[in-house]
């Protein structure tokens, strides 16, 4: 498994990564039928910086980096990682994160800061929390699940340094 900066070209492969995960509706807040060009844009341009995981010259997970607000606000990061459905549960997103911390104090973030984690995503809550994160906020009835209709969304955060 390798975890490298991603390139315009990765895009065709990251994208149906990114149409899997959007379009259920389950874990993002991206309008659920987000066009290729604008998923190009929300994930490749706006960051700071993406990456991938890739295996056998295959895209398997995805993620970005970037501030989490300017100005005074901007020693704190946010992620957004994903998974290829094909490759859960071998590790990816706990080397992703991990990934990402390191890259952030590289970058001179402080913290780093997950704004909108739907509470039914079970799995990401228990990885953060095992990964240092804590439960900073909770945002009652804010993420409107495709199934299970308004959950909470969670504020999670970790300070960086030591």
């Amino acid at each position: 498994m390798n975890i490298r900066e991603a390139t315009d070209k990765d895009f065709d492969a990251i994208w149906p990564i990114f149409e899997e995960i959007v379009s259920a509706g389950e874990t993002y807040a991206y309008d659920q039928s987000t066009s290729k060009k604008d998923a190009h844009h929300l994930w490749l341009n706006l960051p700071e910086k993406t990456f991938v995981v890739e295996e056998d010259n295959q895209i398997l997970g995805t993620y970005y980096l970037k501030p989490n607000q300017a100005g005074p606000g901007n020693h704190v990061c946010n992620c957004g990682y994903m998974v290829s459905s094909q490759a859960q549960g071998r590790g990816l997103a706990t080397a992703m994160c991990e990934h990402s911390q390191k890259v952030a104090m590289e970058l001179g973030y402080k913290a780093m800061q997950f704004n909108f984690v739907a509470s039914t995503n079970e799995g990401a809550v228990r990885l953060w929390n095992k990964l240092g994160f804590d439960t900073v906020g909770c945002l009652p009835k804010a993420f409107r699940h495709p199934t299970k209709g308004y959950v909470d969304a969670l504020v999670m955060y970790k300070w960086l340094e030591n």
